[in-house]
């Protein structure tokens, strides 16, 4: 008979294990997040109500801020609410699905920074002439 040795969660040992300074990491995590999501946010409902920006750089720079907000939504909020609680611990399956997303958002917004500067490399190497 074999034992079953499976990892099934990890605990989480955070920043600092000093209360104090944890509610500072709490803080500043939150202010950070809440600026990260307010910028883009704003970014993108700039770009969606305003007629004048239909250009295809505006379209890269509102799928990069989307790309960014769910790239910091994926992560930011479990370290956060972490650095509060006493017991910190995640799942195998949570721990996959925040790496997962992490590479997938991580990868996404290196994608589209590649296409604006391809943009931006065809708009300077062959401006129109109309």
């Amino acid at each position: 008979m074999q034992l079953n040795n499976n990892v099934t969660e990890f605990i989480l040992r955070g920043l600092t294990q000093d209360p104090f300074r944890k509610k500072i990491v709490f803080v500043t995590f939150l202010l950070f997040y809440l600026g990260t999501l307010l910028g883009n946010l704003l970014i993108i409902t700039t770009i969606k109500t305003s007629r004048a920006l239909g250009s295809p750089m505006y379209f890269f720079l509102f799928h990069l801020s989307l790309s960014d907000t769910c790239f910091s939504t994926s992560i930011a909020p479990r370290t956060i609410v972490d650095a509060l609680l006493k017991k910190t611990t995640i799942s195998f399956s949570e721990c996959i699905i925040q790496v997962f997303s992490l590479h997938f958002f991580g990868c996404l917004e290196i994608f589209i920074l590649i296409l604006m500067a391809v943009d931006r490399y065809v708009v300077i190497c062959n401006p129109c002439t109309t």
